[in-house]
């Protein structure tokens, strides 16, 4: 007879436990194990090693049209720098500049006429007390010095070094002098590069420092060597330009060199603007600035036949319209307000025994940014301008007690005791320089 539990056949009761467990697990469990397989696979086929026969499938996809898409067009190489040895800087500068202005086209202007300049600068400065054109000490006129250098380095590496130091040597005079100071390494006119590039400038500072009263303007290898000058700002009270040279040089001679424009004084003012707009046209870059080379050659005595240069056009401008400006114009000699370096750099100590020395030493011919120079050897100028520098940074260390063991190098060493009072308490001269607004007022009894 048949076994039979709850009314069911054991057989039954058989078959069905072996449905239940025919996978070894409870019929519940399936989905989650399928997917603990695939996890444990994937992983597997993941991380386990490389040389393993279990590989994913690959698919392959196959267009009927295929696709090409071409490589994209390498673009052409900048062009190259003219050679050093036969490249000029006016070859660099003119490097991604529109064509030069040609003799047929409309003459180069600096910008708009401004004949009401001097009304509105003496409006501006009315309205603007808190900007006077005169300052402490001695009412002295508000003074800007401008100097700069090209936008682009130096191809020789020496050459930054002594931009850097001509540069130091300026910020030092203006410190001591309470000057203001202003470098430019910018070409804001691509018509006025080279010897031009300071006309531009200069008028784009007349106009944004109405509070200016004369813009000093420095060549960039023009170094400072008497640290302790300061101009005689009275002697040019009813004067506009104040150059380095003589009147009969150049009014008789008809020099070229009869003034130097490596380091000069301009107010601010109509007759400077006007100046600045008569001069400009003769240096437009490119056939203008060639023929006006040649007329200069022509009508200045000594002169070279090379392009233009804004000297040669002041030079020329004054000569030939005297009546206009000449009044004008101071002809600074009475001291060195751009002295030519070659009879100064080897005479230093000389002067210094004497106690007398040029305020400018001007190293015309030479280029510090170059590794040929003009006119003369490049180490006879890198000498020169080493001993220029030390020489003025001698009177700036001296303030601190050091200076250079030779001017001929960089090594400096204790000269004077500061272990006492201030520096400067027992030395008026030094005393002035330390402290030029406080020093300056005269001593009362």
């Amino acid at each position: 007879m048949a076994e039979q539990h709850d009314g069911k056949p054991a057989g039954d009761r058989r078959s069905g436990r072996f449905r239940q467990y025919y996978y070894g697990f409870p019929a519940g469990t399936t989905i989650p194990l399928v997917f603990v397989l695939l996890v444990a696979g994937s992983l597997f086929l993941i991380l386990g090693p490389s040389n393993s026969v279990l590989t994913l499938p690959t698919l392959r996809v196959v267009f009927n049209n295929p696709i090409h898409i071409s490589a994209a067009a390498t673009p052409p190489p900048p062009a190259p720098l003219p050679a050093e040895s036969n490249a000029s800087e006016e070859d660099i500068e003119d490097i991604g500049l529109p064509p030069p202005r040609q003799l047929s086209d409309p003459p180069y202007s600096l910008g708009h006429a401004i004949p009401d300049y001097d009304a509105r600068r003496s409006a501006w400065l009315a309205a603007h007390p808190e900007f006077p054109a005169r300052v402490h000490p001695a009412g002295r006129p508000r003074v800007l010095l401008v100097t700069g250098s090209a936008p682009y380095r130096c191809p020789d590496p020496d050459g930054d070094h002594l931009l850097l130091r001509a540069f130091k040597n300026k910020a030092d005079y203006c410190r001591v002098h309470g000057l203001e100071v202003f470098y430019n390494t910018a070409f804001l006119d691509h018509e006025m590069s080279g010897f031009w590039a300071k006309l531009p400038l200069l008028r784009s500072l007349m106009m944004a420092h109405p509070e200016v009263e004369f813009i000093w303007w420095m060549d960039s290898d023009a170094v400072f060597t008497d640290m302790a000058f300061e101009l005689p700002w009275e002697r040019y009270a009813a004067h506009n330009l104040v150059v380095h040279g003589w009147e009969a040089k150049m009014y008789e001679e008809k020099s070229w060199v009869g003034i130097n424009t490596g380091s000069f004084l301009i107010r601010n003012c109509q007759w400077s603007v006007d100046l600045l707009h008569a001069i400009a046209p003769m240096g437009a870059r490119g056939p203008v600035r060639d023929m006006h080379g040649e007329l200069f050659a022509k009508e200045l005595s000594g002169r070279p036949p090379f392009e233009a240069d804004d000297q040669s056009a002041l030079i020329y401008l004054l000569v030939t319209q005297r009546e206009k400006w000449g009044s004008k114009v101071f002809f600074e000699n009475s001291y060195e307000l751009n002295g030519f370096w070659e009879l100064i750099v080897d005479r230093y100590e000389e002067m210094r025994r004497e106690g007398r020395w040029p305020l400018v030493t001007h190293f015309v011919g030479c280029k510090p940014c170059r590794r040929y120079a003009d006119s003369y050897p490049a180490d006879r100028c890198r000498l020169g301008m080493e001993r220029a520098f030390n020489f003025a940074d001698d009177q700036i260390l001296k303030l601190y007690g050091f200076g250079h063991e030779s001017l001929n190098g960089t090594a400096v060493q204790r000269v004077g005791n500061d272990t006492g009072g201030p520096l400067g308490a027992e030395d008026e001269e030094l005393g002035r320089l330390l402290h030029p607004t406080f020093r300056a007022v005269a001593k009362t009894a």
